[in-house]
């Protein structure tokens, strides 16, 4: 009999429980139906959210420099580098020769020909003049000059005082000196031109603007004759269409790679506007940059052209600020998170969003640092709920559940179960 009794007190206890349950769901502003499990919350951090696009780029000198030869104009010598040399700012790089300094030369030896030639004609000239003049007496003219000698003399030797002829001569003489002179000046400037030339057409020497090395020579001449690569390094690489809408010149960025435990630092230095190949509806366009990478000190080793590197850009970073992570936040018309009151509620609050990155979301209006939000709730949550939160044991305390009065125990317990 005791055991058929206790068979019907459990169906009756479970016949209640059921019963409870039904009516307390059912039942409008239910204590129960507005009681949220609360398993995982989060407090509001202050923290750095950093926006960064991944990509991969390679070691490769920043700029290279192009040699260009005329074999049209020049005539080739000899190379006086050799590829992979290492050089400086003014060292040597070929020799040649020009046609045109043949025909500059030509020109000038023609016009010194000239010039010494009229030399030789106001000396002998100067030398008529004198023997005419020394020929000149008080008591007679001159006899049997030359008529150009008269002409240039201007006067009438016939009729005019011996005086005057003597002027005119000492005149005359003055001004083809003069003249000569001035012949022999423009011969010394010649020379000079002359001596120039004869250098250059030794060996005209071609020297590097810039510090670098040697990365190519054309043998056959065709251009560019030279290729120099400068040694400061860089790294290459290409943007992606959508990457293209976020990245800048300036931005700030990090590279890794497998030669060096340290990382490197520098930012974009140039972003191809036009991309690598002709744009095609077949593929995806990429587009062309290099970044710039910040010296850090004699110390550092050299870095290796053509090592692959793992590249962080970094787009947007905002440090200090209050963040929770992006499944936190739930979409409506608005954007909103669940808070946790010290009341015991969960309250909705619509915030203003601002930087999303590395699963975080920047909260420019809502909840403040150190607030407590519902992290991810496992059923759908109506605003200004109760919540309640799984047993801590470790926490739990006799003396504290001997403090709950008989109604407050089984208030408790059939939230919990219920709850479950």
């Amino acid at each position: 009999m005791s055991g058929k009794w206790k068979i019907t007190a459990v169906s009756i206890a479970s016949i209640v429980l059921i019963t409870v349950n039904i009516y307390l769901l059912e039942k409008k502003e239910s204590k129960v139906e507005r009681t949220v499990l609360v398993e995982n919350w989060i407090k509001v951090k202050k923290d750095t959210i950093t926006d960064t696009i991944q990509t991969n780029g390679v070691i490769k000198p920043v700029e290279e420099y192009d040699i260009y030869f005329d074999t049209k104009k020049n005539d080739f010598k000899k190379f006086l580098v050799k590829e992979g040399d290492a050089i400086t700012a003014g060292s040597s790089l070929f020799e040649y020769t020009t046609t045109e300094l043949d025909a500059q030369k030509a020109d000038l030896e023609a016009e010194k020909t000239a010039a010494e030639g009229e030399i030789a004609g106001i000396e002998e000239y100067i030398g008529k003049l004198r023997s005419y003049q020394a020929t000149l007496t008080s008591d007679s003219g001159i006899a049997g000059i030359d008529e150009s000698v008269e002409k240039n003399l201007s006067i009438d030797l016939t009729t005019s005082s011996t005086d005057l002829i003597k002027s005119s001569f000492e005149q005359e003489i003055y001004k083809q000196e003069l003249e000569k002179n001035s012949l022999n000046e423009k011969v010394k400037m010649l020379d000079a031109k002359l001596s120039s030339i004869e250098e250059q057409s030794n060996a005209i020497v071609t020297t590097s603007e810039a510090d670098g090395v040697v990365k190519n020579i054309n043998k056959n001449l065709n251009n560019p004759i030279i290729s120099i690569v400068s040694i400061n390094m860089g790294i290459a690489g290409e943007f992606s269409e959508e990457e293209m809408k976020k990245a800048k010149v300036g931005m700030t960025i990090k590279a890794s790679y497998s030669d060096s435990i340290k990382a490197l630092k520098g930012s974009i230095g140039r972003i191809h506007s036009y991309p690598a190949e002709e744009p095609s509806l077949k593929k995806e366009n990429k587009f062309p940059f290099q970044a710039l990478i910040e010296p850090e000190g004699e110390e550092t080793e050299p870095l290796l052209v053509g090592s692959k590197v793992d590249l962080t850009v970094i787009t947007n970073e905002k440090a200090g600020v209050p963040s929770v992570p992006i499944e936190a936040v739930h979409y409506q018309k608005q954007p909103y998170i669940y808070k946790l009151t010290k009341k015991g509620y969960v309250d909705k609050h619509y915030i203003k969003k601002g930087l999303k990155a590395e699963g975080k979301q920047e909260i420019i209006e809502g909840p403040s640092v150190g607030d407590v939000i519902l992290l991810k709730p496992n059923v759908a949550v109506k605003n200004h709920s109760n919540f309640i939160t799984p047993i801590e044991f470790e926490k739990v305390k006799v003396a504290t559940y001997k403090k709950f009065t008989s109604r407050e125990k089984v208030r408790y317990l059939l939230l919990g179960i219920l709850e479950k």
